[in-house]
């Protein structure tokens, strides 16, 4: 029987640069966003999902046998690695079949654990819970945590004494990003949000007063920038930082008088993104303003504006980070798209590169809060090797290992292969794609693959450790991430090549990497199965628009498909903000006409569309719920055939679905249940 929804149509008509445009869907946004109260939406969506759950209760017993495997996986009483900061050692555990962890500390002269958060009391009865930011006071007396219990990413921090035991009255709403105590611990400085889910303003609350009579340290009037603080790494100073996708500026405050005047590090300038460590009285400043490969500066307090090069920008070696410790300082980059970890005298005197075993890995700092240190830990993975923490030895370079991911029912690496290509994009360009199979897969393209893919806002995917897709891999899948441009897997040039009026690159380079995979004999069209979430769910719904024969199944969570609409919508959560990434389609008729070439929704054509399953979530901020939810009415009124569509939105959670990481994984459960009943059916 089918169960599918029709939603109806009720056009709404704007013209723009002249363009009529024509939205048959714009009544399922509710006018009272972000509350959704109108009863024809909400039950448009129910029966939505009352498809969805039609369609997959012959698939249960799959996706609990999925689900179950993924959890045997999981070492339920799992804890990380004690880390030394100043009198003690914290660590942070989950305790067998709990769903959200506990955090604890010691004395390093000895003494009893002492629990210092509890989330799953903090979780209990609710239907959603995340912890955000986490932060202690230097001498240890207090905590600062943020939760949000709905998923709307609008966070409120709570503070409690260590030494009491008891929480503090002052809670303070409506905050997003770190927060940071100030030398004395007498105040904490924090992010607001205000009504468009923007951080435009850093505050500092002194413990004890009215979160009324919170002081502003800095407001950021672009309605395009966002802003935050953070602490360097020496504990001298506050960083205030601000803005958007592509420009940033730095202001300092002392920690021990955040009241103080700020020290502009350099101001804005359009392009230039720059961030700042200290030593001294010398910044480190980690800049692209001549190369988007990026470049390490130096200036002195005194003036901070006044850069001097300390490491040149390589055209192979992409900086993206640097740590400064007491005795030295680390680079972090990736080198034609793999990560390097680089150990620097302050002198000039030597620079140790830390070797990686395989040919394709995700490495780099793990946890390392003290300054002053002769040892730092290190974590890596690879596609078939297990996360591992590591200590590293500074001045031998020996490596203790502190930890391997431990997974309970078992995992041979020897029945697993991976490689990493490169395989042509129809402009010549090659993509790095990073490829894990069972080691007696047949490339003779017999076999289903699951490629994955984002590119977009410069995010790198590492080749990482994945114990849920073993359930894939065991069922004779190929697993691949395509290293499209978009991301910054190569560089910053990489991401700029995938945006703005370079954006079709994204999606024509996931598409070429498909066809290189068939070609390769790693699966064959009708027999790949694609996904992507959010920027990545916009990259599903082109390549299913433009090339819908060469997919078998896909996935789509959370995804930005109505980009034309948002970006022409500047009183949207973040629109102002995104226009770096797309374009502004409001005042420039060329990045309209680009953005409507390409945006999912504007584009749905009246042909045969691959088997689809969309996620979304009611309270999401990010992509707005209305997005998948117009996306699939419009496919399912205008495609020619009848293939499954499936929409699932949760009903009480936002952007990064439910809470909870046994609950995550039933959702991935769900989704691999999918690919495999379609391929079954291939």
């Amino acid at each position: 029987m089918n169960t599918a929804p029709t939603a109806l149509k009720i056009p709404t008509e704007t013209t723009v640069h002249g363009a009529k445009l024509t939205d048959d869907y714009a009544w399922l946004r509710d006018p009272g966003y972000p509350e959704v109260t109108d009863a024809a939406i909400l039950d448009h969506l129910k029966a939505e999902n009352a498809h969805f759950e039609t369609h997959f209760e012959p698939l249960a017993p799959l996706v609990e046998t999925i689900f179950q495997e993924m959890k045997g996986r999981i070492k339920e009483d799992d804890a990380s690695v004690p880390s030394k900061d100043g009198d003690w050692y914290y660590w942070r555990a989950f305790e067998t079949g709990g769903q959200y962890r506990k955090w604890w500390r010691r004395p390093v002269s000895g003494g009893p654990d002492e629990l210092i958060l509890d989330e799953p009391s903090l979780a209990a009865g609710k239907d959603y819970f995340r912890l955000g930011a986490l932060t202690l006071s230097e001498d240890g007396h207090w905590l600062a945590y943020a939760t949000d219990d709905d998923g709307s990413e609008r966070f409120t921090v709570h503070i409690r004494d260590l030494v009491s035991g008891e929480h503090l009255p002052d809670a303070i709403p409506e905050t997003m990003g770190a927060l940071v105590w100030n030398a004395d611990a007498t105040a904490l400085v924090y992010g607001q949000v205000n009504d468009q889910w923007r951080v435009d303003t850093v505050k500092l609350h002194r413990l004890g007063t009215p979160v009324a009579d919170d002081v502003t340290l800095y407001h950021e009037a672009d309605i395009g920038y966002q802003c935050g603080a953070g602490m360097t790494h020496d504990r001298q100073w506050i960083a205030v930082a601000t803005g958007d996708n592509t420009t940033s500026e730095v202001r300092l405050l002392p920690a021990d008088n955040p009241l103080a005047d700020p020290l502009l590090v350099r101001g804005r300038q359009a392009g230039v993104e720059y961030d700042v460590e200290t030593h001294g009285q010398t910044l480190f400043i980690v800049t692209n303003d001549i190369d988007p490969m990026f470049r390490l500066v130096t200036a002195p307090l005194s003036a901070p504006w006044d850069w001097t090069e300390r490491l040149a920008p390589k055209p192979d070696f992409y900086l993206n980070d640097v740590s400064t410790f007491a005795g030295f300082f680390v680079v972090e980059g990736r080198e034609n798209g793999l990560d390097q970890v680089e150990i620097h005298r302050y002198d000039g005197s030597g620079v140790t590169r830390i070797p990686f075993p395989e040919a394709s890995y995700s490495a780099g700092l793990d946890e390392n809060p003290e300054w002053d240190v002769t040892s730092l830990r290190l974590s890596y993975e690879s596609m078939v090797t297990p996360s591992l923490t590591e200590e590293y030895d500074v001045a031998t370079g020996a490596r203790t290992t502190l930890k391997v991911q431990q997974i309970p029912s078992g995992y041979d690496k020897a029945k697993y292969a991976t490689e990493r290509l490169d395989l042509p994009a129809r402009d010549g360009t090659m993509i790095p794609v990073s490829v894990v199979y069972p080691a007696d897969f047949p490339k003779d393209g017999s076999r289903p693959l699951y490629l994955y893919g984002y590119g977009a806002y410069g995010i790198a995917i590492p080749p990482g450790f994945s114990t849920g897709r073993l359930s894939l891999l065991d069922r004779g899948f190929a697993f691949a991430i395509a290293h499209i441009r978009g991301g910054d897997d190569l560089g910053q040039q990489w991401q700029l090549d995938g945006k703005l009026d370079k954006r079709w690159n994204a999606f024509t380079d996931f598409v070429d990497v498909a066809r290189g995979l068939c070609d390769a004999g790693f699966s064959s069209p009708g027999k790949l199965c694609a996904a992507g979430g959010s920027a990545g769910g916009e990259l599903m719904g082109v390549v299913i628009n433009t090339d819908p024969d060469l997919w078998g199944a896909v996935a789509a969570h959370v995804p930005f498909v109505d980009v034309l609409n948002t970006m022409l919508d500047e009183s949207l959560p973040l629109t102002p903000g995104e226009w770096p990434e797309w374009g502004n389609p409001i005042t420039d008729k060329a990045a309209f006409d680009l953005i409507r070439s390409y945006c999912p929704y504007q584009n749905v054509g009246a042909h045969s569309y691959p088997p689809l399953l969309v996620t979304a979530g009611l309270t999401d901020p990010r992509v707005t719920y209305w997005e998948p939810a117009k996306w699939v009415a419009k496919l399912r009124a205008t495609r020619t055939n009848d293939a499954p569509l499936l929409l699932k939105t949760n009903m009480g959670a936002g952007h990064g679905g439910k809470s909870g990481r046994f609950e995550s994984l039933r959702e991935t459960a769900e989704e691999f249940a999918f690919f495999i009943e379609q391929m079954e059916r291939a």
